[in-house]
């Protein structure tokens, strides 16, 4: 079936205006003229769409589906010139990121800052555990993975790894354990209460190879797979807790948290994971380190 949409438009101004004479009216035609329009239509739908009701016309159910559709088909109609404008106005650069739940999100803001000022950006971000979002990378469901560790060798995934670089870590202490934590530090994490990440950060196990080879038993009383509810629960009192140092201006002004000392020999890292080799996408080219010639 080819569908006439001027025919289908005068039935659409029929079924908005309530009559034939009034849609006569509103479009400047007789009413014979709607009157052969709409039965075209009605010939090549193969239903009727209108019936007499008394000295007028009601819908039929097949009308009314009609009348439906076609009230979505013309509102689109009529938006498209300003949607036209629009594009032409202000284009959008659309970024969809994949942010792994192992990576720290008070670092997010960070490694997006490259592309927060853009005027036209359009961010989506999406969280999920690190296979599944490589998975809809290579589906091309995400522009960017962003994750605390590169991706794995895997020859049904053709994604590739780029450094964003890498932070110290260092240990934080709410205001009621600090000097308990601060004395004779790093000893005194076996004797306060310690809050750590899940074994789902890969930070989690250069943290474990700290406290082994500097022959410390912490004191384990919280771990978190989220970092912000690590942070959030730390700040409360519940523990001390190690954090990138990138985020520590942020630490100790929103959350009132001290630093107890430095976890230099454990590096966080950070990764953007994409589908190319070399970076394409404009947004995603500039989250990337300049390289130094």
């Amino acid at each position: 079936m080819h569908l006439n949409y001027r025919h289908l438009y005068y039935f659409w101004v029929v079924g908005k205006e309530g009559g034939m004479a009034r849609a006569a009216n509103r479009l400047g035609m007789s009413v014979q003229a709607i009157s052969t329009q709409v039965r075209d239509l009605e010939n090549s739908l193969g239903y009727a769409l209108l019936k007499p009701a008394g000295r007028g016309l009601v819908l039929t159910e097949a009308g009314t589906a009609a009348l439906q559709h076609a009230e979505q088909i013309f509102q689109l109609g009529e938006q498209l010139p300003e949607v036209i404008r629009q594009a032409l106005r202000s284009p959008e650069l659309r970024l969809t990121i994949g942010i792994s739940d192992g990576l720290p999100k008070l670092a997010v803001r960070r490694l997006l800052q490259p592309i927060m000022q853009e005027p036209n950006l359009r961010l989506r971000c999406y969280e999920d555990k690190f296979s599944g979002l490589l998975a809809d990378l290579a589906l091309h469901r995400l522009d960017v993975v962003l994750a605390d560790r590169a991706a794995p060798a895997n020859p049904n995934l053709k994604v590739y790894s780029h450094s964003l670089g890498s932070s110290a870590m260092a240990w934080y202490a709410p205001q009621e354990l600090y000097k308990e934590a601060k004395r004779d530090f790093p000893q005194s994490l076996a004797r306060v209460p310690v809050l750590l990440p899940t074994l789902h950060a890969a930070i989690r196990l250069r943290l474990d190879q700290w406290f082994e080879d500097l022959e410390i038993q912490p004191s384990v009383v919280g771990e978190f797979e989220d970092s912000a509810l690590l942070v959030t629960f730390g700040a409360a009192g519940m523990g001390v807790f190690p954090a990138v140092q990138w985020i520590h201006e942020k630490l100790i002004s929103r959350y009132k948290v001290k630093r107890i000392g430095p976890c230099e020999a454990v590096q966080e890292q950070f990764f953007a994971i994409g589908t190319e080799k070399k970076v394409l996408h404009p947004l995603v080219q500039r989250l990337l380190p300049e390289k130094k010639i």
